[in-house]
């Protein structure tokens, strides 16, 4: 009698910590040959983990498998995100897959219509082509239109894949798509995250004018976003940018910006709220330092400060 689908996907999930050989390969050459998709999936994940670069055209051979009548041999695209995302494990440089990859997509019916669920293969397959072999400029004019995709979760990975392009022109990618705005917060703040990991303090002062923005989501975004980078600069500008303010949940999210950065000027900063401030910035301040939840140091410092404060009053 033949394997049911789940019994032969926990046989390959024993693989993940088998040791490597030409027998583990054999069983995941046939895997991937495999009629449910989701054996597929699991086989690559272990080809991926393993760095089996010998098993590459076998990946191949099962990503076009897999493309032909995809939604009833790969529905919601398990196998080919699978195979995709193994492929970049194995520094695969060949741009075809990916490309292919990053321009499927796949209506499916769900409840009250249709969605697509090629979202997940499209994301990883536009991170891929950082590392395949095309120009400079054709990575670059693949991911400029991934920043214009549909779904959110591929133009995050189009922002992040300009990241690890590097240089001038994604800088100035990242300041367009920042000017130009997006539906969805968090790819602005992707947007912010990744030109400050580019640029560091010379876009500190660029993503500071966005705290300004009428947009509450846009301006936490960047408080986030500045705070996330832990530069002094960055710091400086959300600490004065506090106490301007004058919108108390605006005030919380600059204060949790100041928090993450775990920068002494921040800390110092939170911890005289604690000891100094009214009741409500001290709560505020106290809420934001939970974060710091695995410091004993820190947690130490807010005690001696809830205490400097109780002995005052």
């Amino acid at each position: 009698m033949p394997k049911k689908t789940e019994e032969r996907i926990e046989e390959l999930k024993q693989l993940r910590s088998a040791s490597t050989g030409t027998g583990v390969q054999t069983v995941l050459k046939k895997a991937l040959q495999d009629r449910s998709n989701l054996v597929v999936a699991e086989a690559a994940k272990i080809v991926g983990q393993h760095h089996y670069t010998d098993l590459a055209s076998d990946l191949l051979s099962a990503l076009a498998r897999l493309f032909e009548n995809p939604v009833k041999t790969d529905p919601k695209c398990w196998g080919k995100t699978a195979i995709v995302r193994a492929l970049t494990d194995l520094d695969y440089s060949d741009a075809a897959p990916f490309l292919g990859a990053s321009a499927h997509i796949q209506m499916e019916p769900v409840w009250g219509g249709q969605e697509d669920a090629a979202i997940h293969l499209r994301a990883s397959a536009i991170l891929a082509l950082v590392q395949c072999d095309l120009t400079r400029p054709e990575i670059f004019r693949h991911l400029v239109d991934a920043l214009a995709d549909a779904a959110d979760t591929v133009r995050i990975e189009a922002v992040r894949a300009l990241e690890q392009m590097n240089g001038d022109e994604s800088a100035m990618l990242l300041r367009l798509k920042a000017h130009s705005g997006d539906k969805r917060p968090p790819v602005l703040g992707q947007v912010f995250d990744s030109l400050l990991a580019l640029e560091r303090e010379r876009a500190v002062e660029f993503v500071a004018r966005f705290l300004k923005s009428v947009d509450p989501e846009t301006r936490d975004e960047a408080a986030l976003s500045l705070g996330a980078s832990r530069l002094p600069a960055a710091v400086k500008i959300l600490i004065e940018t506090w106490e301007a303010s004058r919108s108390p949940d605006f005030s919380s999210v600059l204060l949790r910006a100041l928090s993450s950065s775990r920068e002494e000027t921040a800390l110092s900063f939170l911890l005289k709220l604690v000891r100094e401030g009214i009741r409500r910035d001290a709560a505020s301040a106290l809420e934001a330092l939970q974060l710091h939840g695995d410091s004993p140091e820190i947690l130490e410092r807010v005690d001696q400060a809830k205490r400097a404060r109780a002995e005052e009053r």
